[in-house]
């Protein structure tokens, strides 16, 4: 009981110490910016203030920023789920020689650097006509994402038992419906887990959005906050109300769906 609670004590301070720099950034996107360099710096903004999230909605149009990264990231963690189920199926179910080694691929690709493939993809996506555009981005981040997301629906896939399938295929249901009506209800918290995974990764990737979208129309958010202020001078309010602002989807993503995340996250210790 003691080691429990001793355990209880030492979670609830390291995500104390986890959750300090974004109380941090709370903090100092409400503070005047007189208040912004002061030391030793103040806890709470004295008085709040909102100055900083109208410079980046209205003076930088941060807001076209979101609305990019939104477009680019659910249709990204769209295809990415819709592509990978079906493999991650193929691959759970399917016994054949080599696939150790396929699944070894998958997680290579998924840690490969990015900015190794940054040349060859400018001129693909030059080649093509697509820089500028949402398919710039769209295109390489489901490609990075995919591997990953075979991987974690797949571990969700092997402790589902075989036999309900085997009474579906005897009634009748073709593979694809079995999918949809049987495998899909029971491997949502693997979904569940890729999708949050994949669109984190979208919210949150810079190099390859710097790279391909030099249109302020396409860039995302990241992109937005790097590029806010001028030669002279850096609006580290602005930037604190747009990076708080851009954190709080991730936030609310990752508390609506922590359940099925945990979930997926060890169903697939089961088995290998």
């Amino acid at each position: 009981m003691a080691a429990g609670k001793g355990a209880n004590i030492a979670g609830a301070a390291i995500g104390v110490v986890f959750l300090l720099p974004v109380l941090w950034l709370g903090s100092s996107a409400f503070k005047p910016v007189s208040e912004l360099g002061e030391f030793p710096p103040s806890l709470l903004p004295t008085p709040p203030t909102t100055a900083n999230f109208s410079a980046a909605f209205g003076t930088n149009d941060f807001g076209s920023f979101l609305v990019n990264s939104l477009v680019v990231g659910v249709l990204s963690t769209v295809i990415v789920v819709c592509l990978g189920l079906p493999a991650a199926y193929g691959l759970s179910r399917t016994r054949m020689r080599g696939s150790g080694a396929i699944l070894t691929g998958l997680l290579v690709i998924s840690v490969f650097p990015v900015i190794a493939t940054i040349p060859p993809l400018y001129v693909l996506l030059r080649t093509l006509g697509w820089l500028n555009s949402y398919q710039a981005l769209i295109l390489p981040y489901v490609a990075f994402n995919l591997p990953l997301g075979i991987w974690t629906m797949r571990n969700s896939l092997l402790p589902i038992s075989q036999e309900m399938e085997e009474a579906a295929e005897l009634d009748g249901a073709g593979t694809v419906r079995t999918i949809l009506q049987i495998i899909v209800p029971q491997a949502l918290p693997g979904i569940f887990v890729a999708s949050v995974l994949t669109f984190v990764a979208c919210w949150q990737e810079f190099l390859m959005a710097l790279s391909f979208n030099s249109d302020a129309t396409y860039q995302t958010a990241p992109v937005g906050i790097a590029l806010f202020g001028g030669a002279f001078q850096l609006p580290y309010g602005t930037i604190f109300a747009a990076s708080l602002v851009a954190l709080v989807p991730i936030v609310i993503l990752v508390l609506a769906l922590r359940r099925w995340v945990v979930d997926g996250l060890s169903s697939g210790s089961v088995k290998g």
